[in-house]
């Protein structure tokens, strides 16, 4: 297998390949992607995020779990309706909807572990990127269009994303000075700069935070064991719980040799619908010259609609999206997430990693790109880009290109079809690097990079 990286923007995606070209791990790239995406992805997610993560290290796989924590305090939360896509969501934010953040303290944590360049090496393309401003691509630009009125709320929010009164448009400089003040904290204190140093000072001065300082000393990312599951002859190596991915994958059917009619309908049929919801989330991952695997998915929610003052930072909302809230976690415990960061092993070893953004619909994106890479045997890049098909309680989401007859055939069921006219980023955003090639998702304006 190749060396090589994929994610969720070029600019992210350019960083990892640079980093593994100076010699990095795997998990040098994921960490260095990681907090470039934090700089060029802030449509999509930030420093501030939660985060899962899978790491292989050439004999054994290990996740991180870097997700948010719960706080010891409470507050009331801000409801705020946005359409997504023609659907009206309505999103919790505000300060008391921050979770305790994870993924500053997981990108410590796996360099710990598996890391081989310095720290500070591994943030510098990330703060020349916030340096200098990146160019919105078009997926961002119109995730933006829908989120505009949340990251505008603010004065900051406005002065970051807007341009003489009007969201900014594809083409147009994200430009977020504070981040680099933020990330040269971040690189001469290291990680515990969220918790404990320059920009926990920060955060704890937020008003309305229920986010204590104990809170954000006691957090630690866990270390887990994956859950394991069958697919294809292959053994699959990712996370249980919300995201119900080992649960999916033995039940996939063999899909080669289906007409494009019985593909959409026996995929329609496999994927158990699950209520609708929506998240920014991003994914990265990276493969190295040694074969050594990382991927790494992490999302702030929506975000709350505040910023770290001088930081450019967005708060995450965690505590307020209702799709991942499950069970009573007390103040400590991590809150749950569908995130299913994913390595897939056959008799030769490491044969594909794999993950996606997407909130709910990231099961399906990940299990539809699966069964084309390790079933109809397309390459990576063709496998991403297939029109994706995702059941909810009450519809049938169906992108441009899915099979007609297979729409119709719903629909004389009683199912309700709804038809997008265009690629968008509700179905999920999903990165891979393996035999077959690697790709970024179109959806997402994502990129690939083999070495």
């Amino acid at each position: 297998m190749k060396p090589g990286v994929a994610a969720g923007h070029p600019a992210t995606a350019e960083v990892g390949s640079e980093v593994l070209a100076d010699g990095g791990t795997a998990v040098d790239a994921v960490v260095s992607m990681a907090l470039a995406s934090c700089v060029a992805e802030t449509v999509m997610s930030g420093l501030l995020a939660g985060c899962h993560a899978i790491m292989f290290d050439g004999s054994r796989v290990m996740n991180l779990d870097g997700f948010a924590a719960v706080p010891s305090g409470e507050g009331e939360l801000t409801e705020l309706s946005i359409p997504f896509g023609d659907e009206p969501v309505v999103y919790s934010i505000g300060a008391a909807s921050c979770a305790v953040p994870g993924l500053p303290a997981a990108l410590g944590e796996l360099w710990e572990r598996l890391g081989r360049l310095p720290w500070a090496r591994l943030c510098e393309p990330a703060l020349e990127l916030a340096r200098s401003g990146v160019p919105l691509p078009e997926m961002h630009a119109r995730s933006l269009e829908m989120f505009g009125e949340l990251y505008s709320l603010e004065p900051a929010g406005a002065a970051l994303f807007t341009s003489d009164g009007r969201i900014l448009g594809e083409g147009q400089a994200l430009r977020q000075p504070g981040l680099a003040q933020a990330l040269e904290a971040l690189a001469e204190e290291g990680a515990a700069s969220v918790y404990r140093g320059s920009l926990a000072e920060a955060l704890l001065a937020v008003d309305g935070l229920v986010i204590s300082a104990d809170d954000l000393a006691a957090y630690r990312p866990l270390w887990r064991d994956p859950a394991v599951a069958e697919v294809y002859d292959r053994r699959v190596a990712t996370r249980g719980g919300l995201s119900g991915l080992p649960e999916l994958l033995p039940r996939l059917p063999r899909l080669a040799g289906l007409t494009a009619t019985e593909r959409v309908l026996t995929l329609v049929r496999v994927f158990e619908p699950v209520p609708a919801g929506g998240e920014h989330t991003t994914n990265m991952v990276a493969v190295d010259a040694h074969g050594r695997a990382c991927v790494l998915t992490h999302s702030l929610g929506v975000g709350a609609g505040l910023w770290l003052p001088g930081f450019d930072t967005q708060l995450n909302n965690l505590l307020g999206e209702s799709d991942i809230a499950h069970g009573e976690p007390q103040p400590g415990d991590h809150l749950e997430s569908r995130m299913a960061p994913t390595l897939v092993f056959d008799g030769n070893g490491l044969e594909l990693a794999i993950g996606s953004a997407g909130a709910t619909r990231l099961r399906t994106a990940l299990a539809t790109v699966l069964a084309a890479i390790l079933d109809e045997g397309f390459d990576a890049e063709t496998a991403v880009s297939l029109p994706r098909v995702h059941p909810t309680l009450d519809l049938v989401d169906a992108e441009p290109g899915v099979d007609g007859a297979a729409l119709v055939a719903l629909e004389e069921t009683g199912r309700t079809v709804r038809r997008w006219d265009r690629l968008h980023h509700y179905f999920g955003g999903v990165s891979c690097v393996g035999r077959a090639g690697a790709a970024g998702d179109p959806r997402r304006s994502g990129a690939a990079i083999l070495l």
